[in-house]
């Protein structure tokens, strides 16, 4: 299968179907759920400026470079966030989980669980994968507590990685689970999982 062909993911708590622009007015109210985007160390994207993230995340689909999701709440059939498999890496079966953003009703819900659960299994079960990534903001504390929730481990520290629209400088913390460890992986989040059904 190649890795950026579109596919959905479906469970108990989430859907993840293909990301378009049909999404846009969702993901934008999605947005306004919390004003993540005024959050300095994340990138999700102002409302307004959600249909222009879409077209950006679909022209690296097109470039196979990302598989973008648009992040669906089963229980209500609203769309609650974006997702995506990026930096494929498809020669060296390596890709990263990320780009990930849910309006703050969701967060810390079994949601998220499910839909790492979910893009994990694809990656290590139907891609072969020897590797998938996350990477964050060394101050988005939130969420490098919730990479290491997963039992992904701490790699390094990209020190000033990327130069922010605000002009101020990135250090970016690089977290991996590599295929020996998906099974206790896979263990973790399901027994989460139940634990929250």
């Amino acid at each position: 299968m190649d890795f950026a062909t579109p596919i959905e993911l479906r469970g108990e708590h989430v859907a993840l179907v293909p990301l378009t622009s049909s999404h846009a007015e969702a993901l934008a109210d999605a947005s306004r759920d919390g004003e993540l985007s005024k959050l300095w160390y994340t990138s999700v994207p102002a409302p307004e400026a959600v249909a222009a993230e879409i077209e950006r995340r679909l022209a690296w689909q097109a470039a196979g470079t990302m598989l973008p999701f648009a992040v669906i709440d089963a229980r209500d059939g609203r769309v609650v966030g974006m997702t995506s498999f990026c930096r494929i890496d498809a020669p060296n079966r390596r890709v990263e989980i990320g780009y990930t953003w849910y309006a703050k009703r969701v967060q810390r819900t079994a949601l998220n669980s499910e839909c790492k659960l979910l893009l994990l299994a694809h990656a290590f079960e139907r891609l072969d994968c020897i590797a998938v990534e996350f990477r964050t903001h060394w101050m988005n504390q939130q969420s490098r507590a919730a990479i290491a929730r997963l039992g992904a481990k701490q790699d390094g520290v990209l020190r000033n990685h990327q130069l922010l629209p605000d002009g101020s400088l990135r250090d970016t913390v690089v977290f991996s689970i590599i295929a020996s460890e998906w099974p206790a992986v896979k263990n973790n989040l399901t027994h989460r999982l139940g634990r929250r059904s």
